[in-house]
């Protein structure tokens, strides 16, 4: 977000598409940028958790085409964290010109990229995988400052198949973290291990 000046663009417009484990964190670092965020996805489902608890200011259903006209060359940002195959011209409509469209999911084919709306609209694509130590340190400091911190659901190593499942099923609210200590041994000896043993490891569809 800071190498595509989003840091200092408050008050520009923000959409984030996908609301999942990069998707989560997307919006709450973009508000504490100062900008207004859209969190953009295929249903109204996850719409009052992206508003009232993750602070979003607006919510739009990519399916719904009347909102996606109404919304034509409103936005000045898209991360765009969705793994799974989709079109990318529906999201280069929604920006403005010299807007910025930046990859960050993964998916296994390769995606259509629409060249007719990227020149006429002056656009950029990007995309970005982690930072180096000192870009990571920048931004654990960042959100310390802002108490900005992954929502995640905590379970145990026999958990792990469905976890699994349900991670396939896009359903986890918004990363689950293996409490590995507390796995392998039981409640009477757990303290014993404590300085040995890692309490925790996240798992979700990216890394």
């Amino acid at each position: 977000m800071k190498y595509y000046g989003m840091a200092e663009e408050s008050g520009k417009h923000l959409g984030v598409n996908g609301l999942g484990g990069l998707g989560h964190i997307a919006v709450k670092i973009g508000k504490a940028f100062g900008l207004r965020v859209t969190v953009m996805s295929r249903s109204s489902e996850k719409e009052r958790e992206a508003i009232d608890r993750l602070g979003a200011d607006s919510f739009l259903v990519t399916t719904d085409s009347q909102k996606m006209k109404d919304a034509t060359g409103t936005i000045d940002f898209i991360i765009d964290t969705v793994s799974a195959e989709h079109a990318l011209l529906p999201l280069f409509s929604l920006l403005k010109v010299s807007g910025k469209l930046v990859a960050l999911g993964l998916p296994e084919k390769p995606l259509e990229l629409p060249i007719f709306p990227l020149v006429l609209g002056r656009n950029m694509v990007g995309g970005s995988q982690i930072g180096g130590m000192k870009e990571t340190q920048e931004m654990l400091e960042f959100c310390a400052k802002h108490n900005i911190v992954s929502d995640i659901e905590l379970i145990k190593m026999s958990d792990i198949n469905s976890a699994m499942d349900r991670l396939a099923k896009s359903d986890v609210r918004y990363r689950f973290v293996i409490d590995v200590a507390n796995s392998l041994v039981t409640d009477s000896s757990a303290e014993n291990l404590e300085d040995h043993v890692d309490h925790e490891v996240s798992i979700t569809s990216r890394f």
